[in-house]
Order: C-alpha cells, then structure tokens, then sequence
C-alpha cells in the first residue's frame, strides 16, 4: 500500500508532462515509418539542430510561467534581436571573438528581460500587457536593424548548425543547458519562484522577497532566452529578422503542451523539453506527406490543435488523480 501511495505521488507531481511526452512518442512513431532516417546519427543531430534554439527559448518561458508572469509573448522577437544585433553589430565589422558574442547574448537577453521586469513589478503592469508591447516594439526594431536574411557567422558559430554527430556543438549547448536547469532547481531561489507562482500573498507573508525573485526569475529567462538567439545564429550561420512571430506561437504551443501552469507555481521542463522537441517534429513529420501548398496551413492548424488538446488534458489528467485519490483515501 505504501509503494502504491508513493507511486501514486510520483505520478501526480510528473502528470503535466504526460501530454507532451505522448505527442512525442506518437510522431516518434509515425517517424519510424515515413522516416526511418531519423533514427541514424545524422538525422537524431539534425533533429536536434533544428530543436535546440526552441527548447531553450521554452526554458526561459517556464521560468517566467512558474513565477507567475503567464505566457511571455516577447521570447521570439527578443530572440531574433539577439541573432541581427550579433550580425550587424560584431559580424559585419569582422568581430567574431566567441567570449564578446556569448556575452552579448546572454547579456542582452537579461537586461531586456530585467527591463520587462521592473515594468511589471515596480509599475504593476500587467504582464501581458508588457510583454506584448516588448513583442511589438522588438519585431519592428528587429526589422529596422536587419530588413532582410542577410549576413554570415564565424566559422565556429557556424559549425553549430552542422549536425556532423549526436555530440555536435549544438547537442553539448543542450546539454549544458538542461545541466544549468537541474543546478537551478537545487537552490532556494527555485522554490521561492515556486512559492511565489503558486501564491504570492503566501510567499510575501513566508518573508519572501517577491519583488526580487520575480525580477531573478525573469533575468534567468533572459539567459536562456540569450542563448537560444545565439543557437538560431549557429543554427541558420546568418540573420533573419522574420522568425520572431513564428518562434513565439511555437514556444507558446510547446509551453502549453508541456503542462505548465500559467496561473504560475506548476510544471517544469519534464514538460516543456519533449513538448518543444515534438513541436519541432510537427514541421517535420507533415514533411514526409504530399501536401504541397497546404503545409504551412496544417501546421499552424496543428498548433492551434495540440494548444487546445493540451489544455483540455491539463484540466482532465489532475481531475482523475485527485479523484484517485480521494477513492484510496476513502
């Protein structure tokens, strides 16, 4: 009885991540069959080429959900400031120093993300309203810096998108950073983010500095955000000013799909990785069917889909085991 309550635990705090780690397996499979390639070394290094700078621009995402700031609709465009200010600024006048690029962008990623915070925190702005104001001022400021995909990374960067092997540079920036995230969550800074989401009234009576680890949380996201512009540089080895829309609704969708509370206080990257990963095998499964001039539409009908579905399993999968509950505890 005892193993079966504390499986039961254990089941119930990973439940958010039961959808996305579904969807995946389902397209894994459905990849197995249209194409198998994907399961050789060089397609697993491309798939992860391709979903690297996704991922990481979801990690920033749950650090802002889980502190209660809901869904950051500025990831995207902030991403793509990150990737055409590296181009025109460094690679342009030949400045391809790895130490002066990475510290751009993560640099550029935290102070933009402090700056939204203090917008939030210190003038009690909704952060909706904040972070959709970030995405429009940043989507046209990327368009004004950079007008069309042009430019070239130095050959270091540029070696990430290669895709050589499943130890690529872009795996080991994965890696890296899912290292970053676990060391995270062993400090008390995680659980005051935690406890803030969940209730902020609570964590501000508990002694909490609310104010503080909200505006820490969203410095985290930056990082993670940064680094995600500095992948999608690697990735594509230019700049390409279009992409921020694109990349938010995707990182919303696999946020989404991950379990994440946006109310704040629930979820993880349990969730939030192999939901970024199975947004990314979305495009690419539609790829192996003839669809022609329709892709582009299924896939955003996809997302609209998997958005839906997610929320309504968010809803029904912790209804059943709360009930599940209550039945072993009757």
């Amino acid at each position: 009885m005892k193993s079966q309550t504390a499986y039961g635990r254990i089941a119930n705090r990973i439940s958010y991540a039961f959808a996305s780690w579904g969807l995946l397996l389902v397209l894994l499979a459905v990849c197995s069959v249209r194409a198998p390639y994907l399961f050789s070394a060089s397609g697993i290094s491309g798939l992860l080429v391709s979903a690297v700078p996704l991922v990481l621009i979801v990690m920033g995402l749950t650090v802002t959900a889980l502190v209660g700031s809901g869904v950051d609709l500025s990831a995207g465009p902030l991403m793509i400031f990150v990737n055409v200010t590296l181009v025109r600024l460094f690679f342009d006048h030949l400045i391809g120093s790895p130490a002066l690029v990475v510290a751009w962008a993560l640099g550029i990623g935290v102070l933009i993300q402090v700056i939204q915070a203090l917008v939030i925190t210190v003038a009690r702005v909704e952060p909706v309203i904040v972070t959709l104001s970030a995405f429009l001022a940043l989507a046209g400021i990327d368009l004004v810096i950079l007008s069309e995909p042009e430019g070239q990374a130095p050959r270091w960067l540029a070696e990430w998108g290669s895709g050589g092997s499943i130890l690529a540079p872009m795996t080991i920036v994965l890696i890296v950073a899912v290292v970053g995230w676990w060391a995270f969550t062993m400090t008390p800074l995680y659980t005051n983010l935690r406890l803030v989401g969940s209730n902020q009234r609570t964590a501000f009576v508990s002694g909490v500095p609310v104010t503080a680890v909200r505006i820490i949380a969203h410095a985290v996201s930056g990082l993670f955000i940064g680094a995600g512009g500095l992948a999608y540089t690697g990735q594509i080895a230019s700049g390409n000013p279009t992409q921020g829309a694109t990349y938010t609704l995707a990182a919303i969708t696999a946020l989404v799909l991950g379990g994440v509370s946006l109310a704040g206080g629930r979820g993880g990257v349990l969730g939030t990785i192999p939901g970024a990963i199975a947004v990314t095998l979305i495009s690419f499964t539609l790829t192996t069917f003839s669809l022609g001039t329709l892709a582009s539409f299924v896939v955003q009908l996809s997302y609209g889909l998997i958005l839906v579905l997610a929320l309504l399993i968010g809803v029904v999968i912790p209804t059943l085991w709360r009930k599940r509950r209550e039945v072993e505890a009757a």
